[in-house]
């Protein structure tokens, strides 16, 4: 089963997808796949320690913008949380936010299509948590619009090669494909 929990912040997705991971039977542990940067930021701090907190001491945690790579080495099922945090890095990486988008959309493409291959050819029982972000107006900034749009592909790509697709709102779930 692959599965993608999608939300807007504050939202409940990671608990829901924390949920529905818990449902897979599996002999081994749970991996984690934590894409959140390690920033020097007090509000950021307590939000990745609240989510360390929701976890059980047995899962395992890995902690990468290397999904693909970490999506192959996978013996068992595993969470991805999240798509949004991972893609802010793979721009940042990029240089997006001051390069011409010509320069690395070409680049973040071949990304994606690889972490969506990976998904996809992966014998593993996964849920992936990302942003919902189509249900907001279009950003003012160039970089806020090619976050945006960028994320908004990325779910479709990953969509796509899933299994269930759950949109979280105010804590409840709608089941968007089964």
């Amino acid at each position: 089963m692959k599965a993608l929990v999608l939300g807007g912040i504050r939202s409940g997705k990671s608990s829901v997808a924390e949920g529905l991971v818990r449902t897979f039977q599996t002999a081994g542990a749970i991996t984690y796949i934590a894409t959140g940067p390690v920033i020097d930021d007090a509000d950021w701090a307590r939000r990745v320690a609240a989510h360390r907190a929701r976890r059980p001491a047995h899962w395992l945690t890995v902690e990468t913008i290397e999904l693909a790579t970490a999506i192959n080495a996978l013996n068992g099922p595993a969470i991805i949380d999240g798509l949004g945090t991972w893609l802010a890095a793979r721009l940042d990486l990029l240089d997006a936010w001051q390069r011409s988008r010509a320069a690395w959309e070409p680049l973040l493409e071949a990304t994606i299509d690889e972490l969506a291959q990976a998904i996809a050819s992966s014998d593993q029982d996964l849920v992936i948590v990302s942003d919902e972000v189509g249900l907001a107006l279009v950003p003012e900034s160039r970089s806020s619009r090619a976050f945006v749009d960028w994320l908004g592909w990325t779910n479709q790509r990953v969509a796509a090669v899933c299994d269930a697709v759950d949109l979280v709102v105010a804590g409840q779930v709608l089941q968007v494909k089964r």
